[in-house]
């Protein structure tokens, strides 16, 4: 049944998009002629341009097929989505338009150009946005939901009906597992010898029988899907229980044992007969995307300096006065592939000339008054936009540490490298979730790597967003007094 209403609502959302790309042409013209000039030509509706503009609707439905956007939306983000829609449909209005200069077959002015993309894709983002909340909504009250048998009854079989269970939204019901056993036993019997199964008490999922059970099972009873969670010493399992699901033509997904070491986005590479999954692969491995985000960087490092520098020349001259020394406070960092480059921040401390890797606390003695005010609200962080575009830092991305940290870290800490993978940032996932100055590096750890497995420019423009409007106002408390000591 859920693929049956699966192909339905694919074969809605494409008429739709077509539709909503169809109504976005004619609306940019109605904007651009009628309501900005008041001039409205009957050519319009002509079976020329009818013919011409259903003709890039169905391409640009085409195009979203392609990149496989026509599919459940249980497990897919949303933000990667949306990048590539304002992609296509971008590239797809400027391949029009050349279209269209090369051809004659219709005018069609520049800002209707810009509308037609604008309108073409608010339309179809906003209506895949309300399908889905509309499906997540229904799926929570128990509607359009997906059945699925569990093979496997221990921890990692636990694991994954907890997910479930935190994230209703989902519509995936477990309608019961599978354990080991003889073989011998009666479905019935064994199930009803469960009477104080934990799956039962906590998830509402019985017991079914034993793995040898599984073909007969499918046999008699429709499942949409069977999800393998065998524990490392029952992998001789797996060869037959793919086999009896595949003979049903069932779909079937395997939990590996090893799944807490894979990334969110794992990719698998092939030698001979092999599966390589590389477990450290990340989006900005794609040249495209490093572009992309390199791209951002350059120009909003650009805009930022311009737009702040009278902040930063305020901030200059306020440094200078409350305190002898330099302007700049210059710090060695770890950057990308643990390269070292020095980072700018605005002074805040008295100079003393003392070690450089302590961190600073809240209400540090060693802070200026003017020093607290600035780091208050992170304007002593606006050099590093310096640092952005030099290439040393990018916009969004893990806070840099001092080296005498990343020695120390990376001994204590699993996986704290995995940050020097992508260029540090002077804002973070970690940093807008409340994780800055003297907080859990652990924490902070562990937001960086979903970041970096998770990357979307959607994902950097949330931060950006969210740094904007106060993610980067610390609750430090002014200084008071003054003991030796040094940081920036």
């Amino acid at each position: 049944m859920i693929r049956q209403n699966q192909k339905i609502i694919n074969f809605l959302n494409i008429v739709s998009d077509a539709a909503l790309v169809f109504c976005s042409f004619y609306a940019a013209l109605f904007i651009r002629f009628e309501l900005l000039h008041g001039h409205t030509s009957l050519e319009l509706l002509s079976a020329r341009y009818l013919l011409v503009v259903a003709g890039y609707s169905i391409l640009v439905v085409l195009v979203y097929a392609a990149l496989r956007m026509y599919g459940s939306y249980r497990f897919k983000e949303p933000g990667g989505e949306i990048a590539t829609i304002l992609l296509v449909n971008a590239v797809a209005t400027l391949g029009f338009m050349a279209f269209l200069y090369i051809t004659r077959v219709m005018e069609f002015p520049r800002l209707a150009v810009f509308l037609f993309w604008l309108l073409s894709s608010a339309a179809v983002i906003g209506k895949r946005m309300f399908v889905r909340s509309l499906l997540r909504h229904y799926r929570k009250l128990g509607y359009n939901q997906k059945h699925v048998l569990l093979v496997g009854c221990g921890p990692i079989a636990e694991q994954y009906l907890a997910g479930l269970a935190a994230e209703p939204h989902l519509g995936v019901t477990v309608d019961g597992y599978l354990k080991a056993g003889s073989g011998e036993e009666n479905l019935s019997a064994l199930a009803a010898s469960d009477s104080a199964d934990p799956f039962l008490k906590t998830y509402a999922c019985p017991c079914l029988g034993s793995y040898r059970q599984l073909e007969p099972l499918l046999e008699r009873q429709p499942f949409d899907e069977v999800i393998v969670a065998l524990e490392p010493h029952e992998t001789t399992q797996i060869k037959p229980t793919i086999a009896a699901v595949e003979k049903q033509g069932v779909r079937i997904s395997l939990i590996p044992f090893y799944s807490d070491y894979i990334p969110s986005h794992p990719v698998i590479n092939t030698v001979g007969n092999s599966k390589l999954i590389d477990l450290r692969a990340t989006p900005l491995d794609n040249l495209g995307w490093a572009l992309c985000k390199r791209g951002i960087d350059i120009i909003g490092s650009l805009i930022l300096i311009i737009l702040t520098s009278p902040i930063m020349l305020i901030t200059a001259i306020g440094v200078k006065l409350s305190s002898p020394g330099p302007v700049f406070f210059k710090q060695e960092r770890i950057g990308k592939d643990r390269k070292p480059f020095q980072m700018l921040k605005f002074r805040s401390m008295r100079v003393t000339g003392t070690e450089q890797t302590g961190w600073s606390t809240n209400a540090d003695p060693r802070k200026t008054r003017f020093g607290s005010l600035i780091r208050k609200f992170s304007i002593d962080e606006l050099p590093q936009l310096f640092n952005v575009l030099l290439a040393q830092m990018s916009l969004v991305g893990p806070r840099p540490e001092v080296p005498y940290h990343v020695q120390h870290f990376k001994e204590e800490i699993p996986l704290y490298l995995v940050r020097q993978q992508v260029r540090p940032g002077i804002t973070g996932w970690a940093q807008v979730n409340g994780l800055r100055g003297d907080t859990s590096i652990e924490e902070r750890v562990k937001y960086d790597i979903w970041y970096i497995e998770n990357w979307s420019l959607w994902l950097d423009i949330r931060i950006l967003f969210k740094t904007a409007f106060g993610g980067m106002i610390n609750s430090e408390q002014m200084a008071i007094q003054s003991k030796p000591g040094q940081r920036g």
